[in-house]
């Protein structure tokens, strides 16, 4: 099987296990994760086959959807890889990337680092998925899927949130924007990355400034 046969063949299985899943992590979300992947590795010097496996596979388990746990994701997707017989080498760090994209990860400072310029495409490519006027409907779609209050000027945004902590709050969806999306700009790590999430952050930032406006009876 080539490289075009095994992507194809991983849209099929992600389309098919992300059937009924919710909005914002769905497989419309998947595949715009894997078209930003490809828009960002056209400036960096990557392996295509990695890159689009691991924006392809980066969500078939989100913890967030099985009680928090870490390990169904990864082991899904090593399996899913070990019965198309990708060579171990790309299995491996298409998993490696997997395990170590996400948000939450970068607030366990006890947490082993692993690093390689294929995350780094892929991790842009998911965070800009989760700003902007999509990352916007995403926010609140799972606010809502969680029974969350919209906002509520009584609950600060914790700024100061460990992994654990964040995994397990239930904040109102308007503070999520303190406590991840904003933060995001600045955690970009590619140049064309950097480039795009500058303006989907201004974009977010002009829709909380509408939001408390229209929040507090202001015309």
């Amino acid at each position: 099987m080539n490289d075009s046969e095994l992507v194809e063949e991983t849209i099929v299985f992600v389309k098919e296990t992300l059937k009924g899943a919710e909005g914002g992590h769905d497989w419309f979300h998947v595949q715009r994760v894997f078209n930003n992947t490809l828009l960002l590795a056209k400036e960096e010097n990557v392996n295509i086959l990695v890159v689009s496996l691991a924006a392809l596979l980066h969500d078939i388990a989100d913890p967030k959807f099985h009680n928090g746990d870490e390990s169904i994701g990864p082991q899904r997707a090593k399996d899913f890889l070990n019965s198309l017989n990708v060579e171990g080498k790309t299995s491996k760090h298409v998993i490696d990337i997997i395990k170590n994209m996400s948000f939450k990860n970068s607030l366990d400072k006890n947490r082993k680092s692993f690093n390689s310029k294929e995350l780094k495409v892929v991790q842009d490519a998911d965070r800009l998925d989760a700003i902007g006027a999509i990352g916007i409907a995403r926010a609140f779609n799972y606010g809502g899927y969680k029974n969350r209050e919209l906002y509520n000027p009584d609950i600060a945004p914790n700024l100061n949130m460990t992994k654990e902590a964040y995994k397990k709050s239930k904040a109102p969806t308007i503070n999520h924007f303190y406590e991840k999306l904003l933060l995001l700009k600045d955690k970009m790590n590619t140049t064309t990355g950097k480039k795009i999430a500058k303006q989907r952050h201004q974009v977010m930032l002009d829709y909380l400034e509408q939001f408390y406006k229209e929040w507090n009876g202001q015309l």
